[in-house]
């Protein structure tokens, strides 16, 4: 990877991040006003076409969607609180806007004359055909065709919903657990873990504190030997944001209400309708199939975690009175140092961030034939944000840029996550504007004594999200609508997926895993037993995947609404999981951000996804080779360039010269197909 100090960013491809409170609204006020006028300008015409109806509209997106992304996306980084409510309060104005705008009749009537004229549609490209059948089907879910009173009720329901997501998610991102412990009673936890370690002290007493941010949650539940210190914090982590409870109970009832307005019995079945599954059936049957299958594994893995927990209770004089969901990444952890003598501290001192982060971008230039510059003193929104451009590797061409913003802190985003912050689309003169995007998460900082040291697991979120950067980076549309990750979204995991296999291959492991200190790359039989202690437990841990999307589907494929999420929650955990709640009163529901940010009745494509990312990775990569350049060419010419532009099946076909098949997904997890 290719470094600079001095050079800034490439011209004209830059976005300003250091807004105030005021600036936020006074954009959130020009982008209402054009689009208004675009729209009165639009809707005026009185022979409608693609190039006076269709390509306006298209081109407001277009030009709307960086402003738009910035200014929604500071509620998430910004340190700065009225900053954050600034941009809280313009997303929920401009959502409300734009659900306002696609209820306009006069809007729809010449949206829907240019898709009447048959003789016009088939003369255009492919891209534009599907731009104009997309509107089409925007308006027609919208509730154009309902009478004016339903249609009014639909707006109503839409803006409402707007609203309640936006204030989950806000009260996610600022409501971290937070309990004490002694040093004792964080047994198992490394030295490193307390170095630099805020303290209390409690009734005289010095104790640690600690959060429920990944970089605390993880290693406690993983390492603490005491099971009454990894329950605290495992109930202090679902007691988090009560408030939450109502909003997600009402959303359900709202969604439903909204499904049935449009015709649809439930709100699974109106969501589906634009899915690769294309119908709630077909994700219950999905989900059970794959659940009956990972159930005679994780019976199996639930004997080893059991015989374990019965010795540790035996050596403490207890009695053994079952497995709780605090005892799931102990035990998993326990059982590999046993069975592959993999120690997670021994692991984490082979990645250091600042290497592994390089390494893995490095994989990604040479994957996708790009060159990555790192910019100096760029503008960002933190100091501790990256900013790096995107050329060519073989050329002197510009392609985008992005962004890393890594480490946790206050009212911060507190999962991992990218934002498209710029789709790339085509401009009038025939030039193309660059795409931007931003990934956010939440690693381990450095301590006194050590660099920030990865997990593996982080390892292979980075791989992970990275592959959502690139998708976006890489991808090429007409139209900002059909950019990057706008797939279907029971595909677009697929692209990242299939890239968390790299974390695995030993050839690649070897090119950025070395000890923090000594600089000696991993030991080639770490790697054996990294690679070999991969399937442990991977019967329960999908389980607990099909667990997620079956309470998805249990809150929105119902016909009536009368559902009680947080019973639900609990009781379906338990009973897919194979792991006991508890005695405590929890509502884990209340932090599941996916419910109310996008992928509601759409959980379960994580693992339908993995079914494709699993085809492409053995049918190609592993068969032409990780390395191979042309096969990563491929690649990004068939899946990445594409974006949404046409149907995920059709780029699936091509990259694969065949439909896609479950053989390779059924292998990664520890099953024979059928």
């Amino acid at each position: 990877m290719t470094a600079v100090n001095s050079r800034p960013p490439a011209k004209g491809t830059v976005l300003n991040f250091a807004l105030n409170a005021e600036d936020i609204s006074a954009s959130v006020d020009k982008i209402i006003a054009e689009a208004k006028a675009t729209f009165d300008a639009v809707a005026a015409q009185a022979k409608p076409t693609f190039e006076s109806v269709i390509a306006p509209l298209a081109t407001r997106e277009n030009k709307r969607s960086a402003e738009y992304a910035v200014i929604t996306f500071l509620q998430n980084v910004s340190t700065d609180k009225s900053v954050r409510d600034a941009s809280t309060e313009a997303e929920e104005k401009l959502d409300a806007f734009e659900i306002e705008s696609m209820m306009r009749e006069d809007l729809y009537k010449v949206v829907h004359a240019v898709y009447e004229n048959k003789k016009e549609l088939e003369a255009l490209d492919d891209e534009d055909r599907r731009l104009v059948k997309k509107l089409e089907l925007q308006f027609q879910r919208s509730g154009l065709a309902l009478a004016s009173d339903k249609r009014e009720r639909l707006g109503e329901i839409r803006k409402r919903l707007s609203e309640l997501g936006i204030k989950f998610s806000r009260n996610v991102n600022e409501n971290d657990g937070r309990k004490t412990f002694t040093r004792e009673e964080l047994a198992g936890l490394p030295d490193s873990f307390f170095e630099g370690r805020e303290t209390e002290v409690v009734d005289g007493v010095e104790k640690f504190v600690v959060t429920t941010k990944y970089p605390d949650m993880v290693p406690v539940m993983e390492l603490a030997h005491h099971e009454t210190t990894r329950q605290q914090l495992a109930v202090a982590n679902e007691q988090r944001c009560p408030e939450n409870v109502p909003l997600m109970q009402e959303a359900i009832g709202l969604r439903l209400e909204a499904a049935r307005l449009l015709g649809y019995k439930t709100h699974a079945e109106y969501v589906l309708v634009e899915k690769m599954a294309d119908s709630p059936k077909s994700v219950m049957d999905f989900e059970e199939d794959l659940r009956s299958k990972l159930n005679v594994l994780a019976k199996r893995e639930l004997k080893e975690f059991e015989e374990r927990k019965r010795a540790d209770k035996s050596v403490l004089g207890k009695p053994y009175e079952g497995l709780y969901t605090w005892d799931f990444r102990y035990y998993a952890n326990q059982i590999k140092e046993r069975k592959h003598k993999i120690s997670s501290e021994e692991v984490k001192q082979y990645f250091p961030m600042k290497q592994v982060t390089r390494g893995i971008l490095d994989v990604y230039q040479s994957m996708l034939g790009l060159r990555f510059v790192k910019v100096a003193d760029p503008p960002v929104w933190h100091p501790d944000v990256e900013m790096y451009e995107v050329w060519e590797a073989h050329e002197d061409v510009f392609v985008g840029h992005f962004y890393l913003d890594l480490f946790p802190r206050d009212a911060k985003y507190n999962h991992a996550a990218v934002w498209p912050i710029r789709p790339g689309y085509a401009k009038p003169d025939g030039t193309h504007e660059f795409p931007v995007a931003a990934m956010v998460a939440n690693f381990p900082k450095p301590t006194p004594s050590a660099p920030a040291l990865m997990t593996h697991d982080d390892a292979v979120t980075l791989l992970h999200e990275l592959g959502h950067v690139f998708h976006s980076i890489c991808s090429q549309t007409k139209w900002a609508r059909f950019h990057g990750t706008q797939t279907e979204g029971d595909f677009v995991e697929a692209p990242s997926q299939m890239l968390e296999n790299w974390g695995w291959e030993p050839s690649v492991l070897r090119r950025f895993a070395v000890h923090h200190s000594s600089g000696e790359p991993i030991p080639e039989d770490l790697v054996k037993r990294l690679v070999a202690a991969k399937n442990e437990g991977a019967g329960l841990f999908n389980l607990r995947q099909v667990f997620f999307g079956l309470f998805d589907m249990a809150i929105h494929d119902t016909a009536d609404g009368k559902v009680d999420a947080k019973a639900i929650y609990n009781q379906l955990r338990q009973d897919v999981s194979l792991f006991k709640n508890g005695s405590d009163d929890t509502w884990g529901m209340a932090t599941f951000g996916h419910m109310m940010g996008g992928y509601d009745a759409g959980y379960y494509g994580y693992l339908w996804s993995e079914v494709f990312s699993a085809d492409m990775y053995a049918s190609r990569f592993l068969k032409e080779g990780v390395n191979n350049p042309k096969t990563g060419m491929d690649y990004r010419r068939e899946i990445l360039r594409p974006g949404g532009s046409r149907d995920a099946s059709v780029s699936l076909h091509r990259f694969l010269g065949r439909d896609p098949n479950n053989k390779a997904f059924l292998k990664s997890i520890g099953l024979d197909a059928e």
